[in-house]
């Protein structure tokens, strides 16, 4: 087997001759439904997915309990969905490790991986595996996450539900080859230890809160409370937020918006997505050049990735940086 490819890699021309006249938005009629993937059937949750993400979301609902208010944790909530949200998804996992839109030093890379794990979307392999798979059969057969099939499926469905074919080596091997080569990946995921990785950084930011709360409240009581504020607001709203925002890519932006591109998928911009993703919302964009680092393509598109991009390439931190191709 090869390395990733341009078979395998995100490109508008993979699975064309598959599609009938009437099946994207290419023809301009409404996109048809599809099945499920095949893997995927009969359907069976993955509980140990499903339970985490039951937990984490209903840590996040703590948030309306007054005691758990801070506004220490507020903060530090909204500057998380920066650090953790954008450099570690958007920057990180989709834009660096997924289309190599740009290369970096390796400590960055896998500094940018780490901050991604933290938002509990999965170890790096396995999430550049599925979207270079997305990307290779979008809003098509084998897709493993459009909103075509159903809203619901594109947007959560298949992340608790089970897909044979993406744990599978033949998939690794296909997708994330390249990926794998480099031990520290291989690390993350032998025993789950990715997810390690986030139960340490939320251990870390609940004792960080504890002892800010003893230092500032001077009691255990307060130490106790902060801790699960900080918890609550730094930790789980936080990641909640970072996970639909992420979802919302793979289900709101393949249904509503509006096309700059003619693409064989159903893929659009949409800016409020775009707005709480840091860019990944411009998602037509994406998909009509998928190398391209910069994901906002006309003035009004604003595309705070880029920009971080673009100031590490300013500081010698990012080369290769690869740009749209604009008409």
């Amino acid at each position: 087997m090869s390395t990733i490819t341009d078979e395998t890699k995100p490109s508008a021309q993979t699975d064309e001759a598959e599609l009938g006249p009437n099946d994207m938005g290419t023809t301009g009629r409404d996109p048809q439904r599809i099945p499920l993937p095949e893997a995927t059937q009969p359907l069976k949750i993955v509980w140990s997915y499903a339970a985490v993400l039951i937990l984490i979301h209903a840590a996040a609902l703590l948030a309306f309990v007054p005691y758990l208010f801070t506004w220490s944790g507020v903060i530090l909530a909204i500057l998380g969905h920066f650090f953790f949200g954008m450099l570690g998804i958007t920057v990180g996992y989709h834009r660096l490790l997924t289309h190599r839109g740009f290369t970096c030093p390796r400590w960055l890379e896998h500094t940018f991986a780490i901050l991604g794990i933290c938002n509990l979307q999965d170890s790096p392999a396995r999430w550049v595996a599925i979207h270079r798979m997305h990307h290779q059969h979008s809003d098509h057969q084998p897709d493993p996450h459009s909103p075509l099939a159903s809203f619901l499926w594109g947007h959560v469905g298949w992340v608790v539900c089970r897909h044979r074919d993406l744990d599978s080596t033949s998939h690794y091997e296909r997708y994330v080859r390249d990926l794998l080569r480099d031990p520290f990946y291989l690390k993350l995921e032998r025993y789950r230890g990715w997810f390690f990785v986030f139960v340490a950084h939320a251990a870390l930011i609940t004792l960080a809160g504890g002892i800010y709360g003893y230092l500032v409240g001077g009691s255990a009581a307060e130490a106790v409370r902060f801790a699960a504020s900080w918890y609550v607001w730094a930790v789980a709203v936080r990641t909640v937020f970072v996970l639909h925002g992420t979802w919302a890519v793979n289900s709101v932006t393949h249904v509503i918006g509006y096309r700059n591109y003619e693409t064989r998928d159903n893929s659009r911009n949409h800016w409020l997505v775009a707005l709480f993703s840091h860019g990944e919302g411009w998602h037509n964009n994406h998909h009509a050049q998928p190398r391209s680092a910069m994901h906002g393509h006309r003035w009004w598109e604003f595309d705070m990735s880029w920009w971080v991009i673009a100031t590490l390439e300013k500081v010698g931190l990012a080369k290769d940086v690869v740009r749209p191709k604009l008409d």
